[in-house]
């Protein structure tokens, strides 16, 4: 090992390779006893989280969090990839999308207690997990780093449970079952690549401190060949993953900047009304509505602010909503 690969995971506290194995591979050692384990927990960190998201609580949320178990199968992933062991890689994988298939199970479930269907746009725990962008990925490459070093070394199991709060793995699978159990199918398919790329950071992540680490070069790992292929495989994926990233990143900015010109265009505009005020700016897909708040309920002319706004894109959609809960279509 280099002086570098000393000094990040010293050789007295690092994991033996069977250790780790043991830990990552729910079909090895004492086996009914870890895949209960699996399913108790998973079940309990979804009903958790899922609760959290429809009250729109942080602290229930974050609860989840910390008892889910899903990223022992990430990593295991990880550790196949490094090992060069295609089965582990597949159990792995299978393992995960199990749990996600429970998780969205429960959330379709529980969404019958959403009374109205348009809270979904307001509530936080939903709208922060249906559009990830590139620092999302920043974040979870981050926490995957520190995950994976925290398993390949004794003395940090004690970050563990701060790791599984930095990741986003559970809660976005409670919102996707959520969401699709109320119809909103692009909130939930926000969050399910929310999702998919949080577990593929963690792939990535454990797969280059495992490397690191010289779980490559154990006796019982597999020739070079089978490795490189499997880190072929992991980033077409990640392309996979990044291209809606990126272009979801861009859609961001863009709707930054409309999000801008539409609100200094309304408070201008709502401002020749005394006693008048813009409230918010909402989006939802290509609409934006203004929130306007007025003693009376009356406005001014909406064309003064259409013409304010004809160099919006035309499939950029802006209404008007009065305090007395009447909509004015603008566009």
């Amino acid at each position: 090992m280099s002086r570098l690969t000393q000094a990040l995971i010293p050789p007295s506290q690092r994991q033996t390779a069977e250790d780790l194995h043991d830990a990552l591979d729910l079909s090895r050692g004492d086996v009914v006893r870890k895949r209960g384990a699996f399913f108790i927990m998973l079940v309990l960190s979804g009903v958790i989280a899922i609760c959290g998201v429809i009250a729109d609580s942080t602290a229930t949320v974050i609860g989840a969090m910390i008892i889910a178990p899903l990223a022992t199968p990430i990593q295991g992933m990880g550790f196949g990839i490094v090992t060069g062991h295609p089965r582990l890689v597949l159990r792995s994988f299978l393992w995960m999308v199990a749990g996600v298939a429970i998780v969205i199970v429960l959330g379709t479930l529980f969404s019958s207690i959403v009374i109205d269907p348009a809270s979904l746009t307001t509530n936080s725990q939903i709208t922060g997990r249906t559009s990830p962008q590139l620092l999302d990925m920043i974040a979870a490459l981050a926490t995957g780093f520190a995950g994976a070093f925290a398993m390949s070394r004794r003395d940090l199991s004690t970050v563990l449970p701060g790791v599984a709060i930095s990741i986003s793995l559970v809660p976005p699978l409670g919102v996707v079952g959520v969401c699709a159990g109320q119809g909103a199918f692009d909130l939930a398919f926000g969050a399910l690549l929310l999702f998919a790329l949080n577990a593929l950071a963690i792939v990535i992540a454990a797969s280059i401190v495992f490397t690191v680490a010289g779980y490559a070069r154990e006796p019982s790992s597999m020739p070079a060949p089978r490795r490189r292929r499997a880190y072929l495989i992991v980033a077409l994926l990640s392309l996979v993953v990044l291209v809606p990233l990126v272009l979801n990143s861009i859609v961001t900015l863009a709707l930054a900047s409309w999000n801008a010109q539409i609100r200094d265009a309304s408070v201008a505009w709502i401002s020749t009304k005394q006693g008048s005020h813009v409230d918010d700016v909402r989006w939802v897909g290509l609409t934006a509505t203004v929130d306007v708040v007025t003693p009376d309920g009356d406005i001014p002319q909406l064309g003064d602010l259409s013409a304010e706004l004809s160099d919006l894109p035309s499939f950029v959609s802006v209404v008007v909503d009065v305090s007395i809960a009447t909509e004015h279509q603008v566009r």
